[in-house]
């Protein structure tokens, strides 16, 4: 869930960088002054989270897959309140690793993936919702909505600025899928905003259509501002979640390592195609 909603907020303050760099002049010598300091800005939230790093503790759970168990009960006591508590976690984390070995023993969990049908199925789901969260069309609209809205008729500046509101709705609808992912349940987010989505884009794709630049502007404005918001609380946070719950506790690294993978290919054979099908 928290993937979705820190993404989604990355993505609208990106869309409010690209807008304040675009006023900035070239210098004699120097041509695209702007967006050569927009790509170089990028590195600076970088820069922090690396030093970062150097402070983080590391996890519990894998110092004590290693038989590191001091380190781990050390890391434990900067997570937790109390010695107690890290003392009761270690004893947890120790258990379930226990009873996960017990369970792998003897067993190809590579091969079982695809032969029992129970993971053969969860991992089918899994793929079909990552599949689904990259051409669903948000990553056309994260990438390229400046170029959407300039072709419907917007100035540069008005487009970026339109693509600052759509980053922004896409971020804050995200807030309320914290409470609603639990209360409605995953199939039934998909299966609500799944046809909302969809309108959305043909509302978007026909606009195109008008006659006129008012019902072009309007139209997508309209189309991809209310896809943001379907899109947030929907197959945003869903895919994640739902293929972390699909597979069994001792193959659910494997698993999820297959639909993280899928999810990044399809994002990469549509960032890679979809410019071309424009020109």
């Amino acid at each position: 869930m928290m993937w979705q909603m820190w993404t989604a907020f990355g993505i609208a303050l990106g869309n409010l960088i690209d807008l304040c760099f675009y006023f900035i002049k070239d210098r004699p010598g120097v041509t695209g002054l702007n967006w050569r300091l927009m790509l170089a800005s990028a590195g600076i939230p970088g820069l922090i989270v690396c030093l970062q790093v150097l402070y983080a503790p590391e996890s519990p759970r894998w110092l004590i897959s290693k038989g590191r168990y001091e380190e781990a009960f050390n890391e434990l006591c900067r997570l937790r309140f109390s010695r107690v508590q890290a003392a009761r976690d270690l004893y947890y984390i120790h258990v379930l690793l226990e009873a996960e070995n017990e369970m792998k023993k003897g067993r190809n969990r590579l091969v079982e993936m695809f032969t029992i049908p129970r993971n053969r199925h969860a991992a089918l789901a899994s793929w079909v919702v990552m599949f689904g969260q990259q051409f669903c069309g948000v990553n056309v609209i994260a990438y390229y909505s400046s170029n959407i809205f300039v072709s419907s008729g917007f100035t540069q500046v008005a487009a970026l600025a339109s693509s600052l509101g759509s980053g922004t709705l896409n971020w804050l609808f995200a807030l309320p899928a914290i409470f609603t992912i639990d209360t409605f349940g995953r199939r039934n987010l998909l299966l609500v905003t799944f046809p909302c989505m969809a309108a959305c884009l043909l509302i978007t794709g026909f606009s195109f259509w008008s006659a006129t630049e008012t019902g072009r502007v309007t139209g997508v404005s309209i189309g991809i501002y209310f896809y943001a918001i379907f899109y947030s609380p929907g197959e945003g946070p869903v895919p994640f979640t739902y293929s972390a719950e699909a597979f069994p506790l001792y193959i659910r690294d494997i698993g999820m390592s297959f639909a993280t993978a899928t999810l990044w290919f399809w994002n990469f054979v549509l960032s890679i195609t979809w410019p071309s099908l424009v020109l």
